[in-house]
């Protein structure tokens, strides 16, 4: 019986990585396409399909700004279509802060594919959000890579996507800290500030959530508790909800101040528990220095 096919659209705002994304892509076993005019996909579908190779089941394919306006607003019934017609579709959006954007161009010294000697770059990154408003409101993934390196990116994209199969939801839960701002891909946000801080315990203050003192001294606090048990319990209901409705990423993102210490022990703390009742369960710390997403 031939293998079902897998599809991956990736899609985003130029600069953001969607090229290291197909390359890893690649090397997982997806045959890649970049740059495809969306008018062109049901043609490339049928002609991978009539291949005889088991890595044929496997394509993915970058649909960007570069494509008409028109294209990209059929998009989103294009995937619909697609899904109805049995073929497991997912489009990853990646995309960055403009000033992070500017940066990249800046060092890199590329042209922005919008650009004009009429425009600004700034003008051009603008343009392009708008052109992709229809894309990224159907995305079933969204990273953004403002903060993220370029291996931090591949990992995320091995863990998330290869990792989950077809059909599993893959549930990701990340800590940060509110002083740099809410992740962009969050699904649920859940504010720890309300909880008692180690920071204020001087030794403790140089540690964080996975430090066993850390971890003593919250798991001693009843609202800590009683935090833990709302966010399970809501977790509990709704993660099986998502994945009935046939949904192919969940990302929760628990928050403190600095998102050192308090949203760190209560994404591990959750985490362990979930993977009882899910799989898989994946987690970030994107204050801890190197945050790769860590396996079940």
């Amino acid at each position: 019986m031939a293998e079902e096919m897998r599809l991956i659209i990736v899609s985003g705002l130029s600069g953001s990585g969607k090229s290291i994304a197909l390359h890893v892509l690649e090397d997982l076993g997806f045959y890649c396409i970049d740059n495809l005019p969306v008018a062109l996909l049901d043609t490339v579908i049928a002609e991978v399909q009539s291949g005889t190779e088991p890595a044929t089941s496997r394509l993915a394919v970058g649909i960007d700004a570069r494509n008409r306006s028109r294209g990209l607003n059929a998009l989103p019934d294009l995937i619909a279509k697609l899904q109805d017609g049995g073929i497991s579709t997912e489009l990853l959006f990646l995309q960055a802060s403009n000033a992070v954007l500017m940066k990249r161009y800046s060092e890199s010294r590329r042209r922005h594919p919008l650009a004009s000697p009429d425009s600004s770059l700034h003008t051009a990154i603008e343009s392009e959000r708008e052109l992709l408003a229809e894309v990224v409101n159907c995305a079933d993934l969204i990273i953004d890579t403002s903060r993220t390196s370029i291996y931090e990116l591949a990992e995320a994209i091995r863990e998330r996507i290869n990792v989950r199969g077809i059909d599993k939801l893959s549930v990701l839960i990340e800590s940060f800290g509110f002083k740099n701002g809410i992740p962009a891909d969050a699904d649920f946000v859940f504010d720890m500030r309300s909880l008692p801080n180690p920071y204020w315990t001087l030794e403790l203050r140089g540690l964080t959530g996975k430090d066993p003192e850390v971890a003593e001294f919250l798991a001693a606090q009843p609202a800590v508790n009683q935090m833990y048990e709302d966010v399970l319990q809501f977790l509990g209901r709704w993660i099986p909800r998502y994945d009935d409705a046939h949904r192919s990423y969940l990302t929760v993102a628990l928050g403190c101040t600095g998102g050192q210490h308090r949203s760190v022990y209560m994404v591990e703390r959750l985490a362990a528990a979930l993977r009882d009742m899910h799989e898989p369960v994946l987690t970030r710390h994107n204050e801890l220095g190197s945050h790769p997403i860590q396996k079940q």
